[in-house]
């Protein structure tokens, strides 16, 4: 039988059909990620042929779980803010835990299935969460944002949230950076200034262990006369900053082996312990417990400490001048070396809004209204490497030379533990290393005795 058939209904029909294939071109995706996302209501999801976002007025409920102390807590309340002003739909249920308390908290959340859609991470937890799926692959999201540009953020730091199924630093990304943490030496001008010595070098290798070591014997002062240093040349050497500059290193990660028993390790590590043990310029284990480092170099009475970007507000009402440098060099070896912490910003894999989430992420870690405000309340070196290169260093407050931060985040190492599923090896390192710090064995001994042990619990937990 034939139908008599309207032009106009037809052209009506067709035309219909063709906004229903273009708006499914739009929100489309090449990835399973994005797929998974665009199925979200209030989702804001950007399609892989264009670019172009799909945002929604639906009203959606994300949570957020970090760690910090109350200036970190506000700073994140305030930044959180200003993402609500910028996506007016999304509300962020925002929860800061104790640091103390933190990795408890996170894998209970975790085994009850409530881990929230975005959360701290680092180190051999985002090792084991990225294993395990716990955390969301978010390459696709890197792939198809307009939020930031890949070639301006710093390439170890992205790179430090890499996992290709088996190893990390490669791969697919499962996590953005919350910050980059070069580990620098802060120096208390004053003290430098009324002891009449040099201030430290602000280019690496510059100062060696022995231009540190003389600097700390003439800062080191007995002020009340009863025969104990009131005031500290120096305090917190970093062993790993020590040994990588000497040419040794803790474990090779390629191979699996524990690498302590090296002449260039035990070498560091006796340097470190000297300093205390044979040159008595900084405080023993006793003096630590009458009152720590940190409080004895805002108190004004140690000379050189580690710093962090994180330390920066605090140190800004100090009553003394202080600026930074890089960490000495071996005066074997003329080389500089520190660790660069960074901790992460993770999806959970179960998240209802994942492209939320990512957003969230995002703005969090690397977009540019974020980073400003992060910089300029003191919490990190911005993310951005435009930002850090041009407003951050000519922010016009302390420290004076922050190029040295700038400089670590080139040639910094990952910690030691960035590497390891289980750290127990490594925690066991730490106790028993107060043997070598108290002056019961010497440190090429106690590297001889301690590393097949650690071998043994590193086999156990990582292979």
């Amino acid at each position: 039988m034939h139908v008599k058939t309207n032009r106009l209904a037809v052209i009506a029909v067709l035309l219909v059909m063709s906004m229903l294939v273009a708006l499914t071109g739009c929100g489309s995706s090449n990835n399973a990620n994005s797929a998974n996302a665009s199925k979200e209501p209030g989702n804001q999801n950007q399609g892989a042929s264009n670019g172009q976002q799909v945002t929604s007025d639906e009203k959606v409920e994300i949570s957020f779980m970090g760690h910090g102390d109350p200036n970190e807590k506000k700073i994140f309340a305030s930044l959180i803010q200003s993402f609500e002003d910028k996506y007016p739909n999304v509300k962020v249920n925002y929860t800061s835990v104790p640091p103390a308390e933190y990795n408890q908290k996170l894998t209970t959340l975790v085994a009850s299935g409530k881990a929230p859609d975005v959360f701290y991470l680092s180190g051999p937890a985002f090792f084991k969460y990225a294993e395990a799926g716990t955390i969301l692959d978010i390459q696709s999201y890197l792939d198809n944002t307009e939020l930031f540009k890949q070639d301006n953020v710093w390439k170890q730091a992205i790179d430090r949230y890499r996992f290709d199924g088996k190893n990390l630093g490669t791969g697919d990304l499962y996590g953005l950076p919350k910050d980059v943490g070069p580990w620098a030496m802060a120096y208390n001008k004053d003290l430098f200034d009324e002891a009449g010595a040099a201030y430290p070098s602000a280019e690496p290798g510059g100062w060696t262990w022995d231009d540190y070591l003389k600097a700390a014997q003439t800062v080191t002062k007995d002020t009340n006369g009863d025969g104990k240093s009131d005031i500290f040349g120096g305090a917190g050497f970093p062993l790993e900053a020590a040994v990588w500059g000497n040419g040794g290193q803790y474990i090779d990660y390629v191979t699996g082996k524990i690498a302590v028993d090296t002449p260039e390790f035990a070498e560091a590590m006796q340097f470190i312990a000297d300093l205390n043990l044979k040159y008595h310029v900084s405080p023993s284990a006793d003096d630590e417990k009458a009152m720590n480092s940190y409080s004895r170099f805002v108190a004004g009475k140690i000379g050189m400490f580690p710093l962090g970007p994180w330390d920066q507000p605090a140190f800004w009402d100090l009553p003394f001048g202080w600026d930074i440098a890089p960490w000495p060099a071996s005066p074997n070896t003329g080389t500089t070396s520190t660790w660069l912490g960074s901790m992460g910003f993770a999806l959970s894999s179960k998240s209802k809004h994942p492209q939320e989430a990512f957003n969230l992420a995002a703005f969090l870690s690397l977009d540019p209204e974020g980073q400003k405000q992060n910089m300029e309340m003191g919490q990190a070196v911005p993310n951005l490497i435009d930002m850090a290169k041009n407003d951050y260093l000519n922010n016009g407050k302390a420290p004076e030379h922050k190029q040295v931060f700038l400089d670590i985040i080139e040639y910094g190492h990952p910690p030691v533990e960035y590497g390891s599923k289980d750290t127990q090896w490594l925690d066991t390192f730490n106790q028993e290393a107060s043997k070598v710090w108290t002056g019961k064995q010497t440190a090429a001994e106690w590297a001889k005795e301690i590393a097949p042990k650690l071998q043994d619990l590193y086999d156990k937990g990582n292979k």
